[in-house]
Formats: C-alpha cells, sequence, structure tokens
C-alpha cells in the first residue's frame, strides 16, 4: 500500500479523499491544514496536524494554490515524500520542472507537476494529437466552467471576500474569463478589478468583473474541454483530430493526481510532468492484465 498524505483540504483536497478511497492501492497517512483544530467530520478518522513533518508517507499530494506548490513541494521532497501537485501557470512549469528535479535527484525522490487535467491530462492529449499529425495546429477551448486556478488568484487580492472565475470559450483558443466577486466592506470595484485584470492568469485575456451579493448563487464546478488538432501526418494535408470532454473540475483534478502518486512510485529520482510518464503507469494492476485490456 502507497502511503499517502494529503496537503491541503479545500476542493480539491476533499475529492483526493474521495479518489483515495475508492483506489485498491492507496492509504492515507494523514491531512495537513493550516488550522488542524478545525476538523470536518469527513476526515476525522485521519490524523490532521498542520506540520507535514508529523506524517510518515511515500507520497504528498499537494492541493495547495498553484503558487505555493513550489513551497511545499521542496519541503515535502526534503523530508524523503515523492511529490504530486496540479501546479497551472503554464508559461511557469519549465521553471518549476527544473527547481523540483534538482531537489528530487538530490533527494532520491520524484516530483510529479501539474498533474491536473489541463495542464496534465489535456497534455497528454495534445501530445498524441501531435504524434498523429507532426505539422498542424492544435486549439484547445476550456469551458465553459469554472477555473480553480483563476478563482484562487482572485480570492487572493486584497478585499475579495469570495470568488468565481468562469472560463468561457470563444473558439480557436480564444477565452473569456468572467469574474463574479463578492467584496470586503468598504473596497471599490474599479480598483479590485485593476488588480485582478493584471494578474497574469488574466492578463492575455479579455476579462470582465461583476459584484455580486452572494458567489454561491453562481457557483458552478462544472468545466470541460474542446481541442482540436488540423494538421499533416506524412505528406497528407488535412488531418483533423477533435476531443471533448465535460467534467467536474476538482473531481477530475484529484482523481489525475492520484493516479499521477501512483506513477511516481514507479519512476527514476526527479521531476517530471505527465507527457514524460507512460500512461499505463497512472493505473492500479498488473502491466500483463492492462496491456491485455487496453491495447
Amino acid at each position: 500500500m502507497i502511503k499517502v498524505a494529503v496537503v491541503g483540504y479545500g476542493n480539491i483536497g476533499n475529492y483526493v479523499i474521495d479518489a483515495l478511497l475508492e483506489a485498491p492501492d492507496f492509504e492515507i497517512a494523514g491531512v495537513v491544514r493550516r488550522n488542524s483544530n478545525d476538523i470536518p467530520d469527513k476526515i476525522k478518522k485521519f490524523r490532521v496536524t498542520n506540520d507535514l513533518s508529523q506524517l510518515d508517507a511515500d507520497v504528498a499530494i499537494l492541493c495547495t494554490p498553484t503558487r505555493k506548490v513550489e513551497e511545499y513541494a521542496l519541503q515535502a521532497l526534503a523530508l524523503g515524500m515523492n511529490t504530486v501537485d496540479s501546479f497551472d501557470i503554464h508559461t511557469g512549469i519549465v521553471n518549476l520542472r527544473r527547481s523540483l528535479d534538482k531537489k528530487a535527484r538530490e533527494c532520491g525522490k520524484v516530483s510529479v507537476i501539474s498533474a491536473g487535467w489541463d495542464p496534465g491530462s489535456d497534455s497528454i492529449v495534445r501530445t498524441l494529437l501531435q504524434a498523429c499529425a507532426p505539422k498542424g495546429v492544435t486549439y484547445t477551448n476550456f469551458g465553459p466552467g469554472m477555473s480553480m486556478g483563476h478563482t484562487v488568484a482572485v480570492k487572493a487580492i486584497e478585499g475579495v471576500k469570495a470568488a468565481l472565475s468562469m472560463t468561457i470559450p470563444l473558439g480557436t483558443g480564444i477565452h473569456r474569463r468572467m469574474v463574479y466577486v463578492e467584496l470586503e466592506e468598504g473596497y471599490d470595484i474599479n480598483e479590485v478589478s485593476q488588480k485582478i485584470k493584471s494578474d497574469p492568469y488574466f492578463a492575455n485575456d479579455e476579462t470582465h468583473i461583476i459584484k455580486v451579493d452572494n458567489v454561491d448563487n453562481v457557483k458552478d464546478m462544472g468545466h470541460g474541454v474542446n481541442m482540436v488538432r488540423k494538421g499533416v501526418s506524412g505528406t497528407t494535408q488535412n488531418q483533423r483530430f477533435e476531443f471533448n470532454m465535460s467534467i467536474n473540475n476538482p473531481a477530475l483534478t484529484a482523481q489525475i493526481l492520484v493516479g499521477a502518486a501512483r506513477a511516481s512510485m514507479r519512476q527514476q529520482p526527479g521531476a517530471y510532468t505527465m507527457i514524460e510518464i507512460p500512461v499505463i503507469d497512472l493505473l492500479p494492476g498488473s502491466r500483463e492484465e492492462l496491456i491485455a485490456h487496453l491495447v
């Protein structure tokens, strides 16, 4: 059995617990929370602490905000744990991989980064589509649905009491961000809007900020993706491929994190993105049985 520390217990952490309990090869070593005295009923049967060093685990699944991933991953690696995260700032992935690869090799451990659904499982699909048509263009259209990374980024802005960032696909990989914010008393929506639009999460997309009295009234965790590649196989033009899915965002992210935690136990020391890991390593069970079933 693979012993897992779940670091963070928000939306993703909650669904990670569900996925671990359904898996045949994991046991939960404990949950790390900032306030370890506030223990929801669902996790009372597990050890809850605010100090990762208090847990004995093979791998730490980091259910933290993206901008805290590197800090927690470095700590977990130093404690002798593999790490898995869902870091989702695409432009920061190469630097994160470089940083965690160095630390993981020093510690003889494995770090699987950006193991959500995009980046993550969608990255695997994009890679396969490019292998099918090496010359061409892939358009990834997200939504409509809630973006967890964007939502967390808005919540971190001073004056924001609660937030929801919705991604609306406009086609050919272009997106509109609809951001619903509930403000703390005394804060101005125009000033908060400027801070949101200047954040790297939003700077390159059309972004609309809408003030609401209660974010819960517009909350929706559904999401999805439509991915299209048109390109050339050999010298044959107009090869077209399409991939679609409609999902619960944190539930799928959690499931991929759990699969990546399993895969981390099967790799050599270092840091990996999901396109570098054999997809069969995400699954439990005998390799030969999986080959007989899936190939």
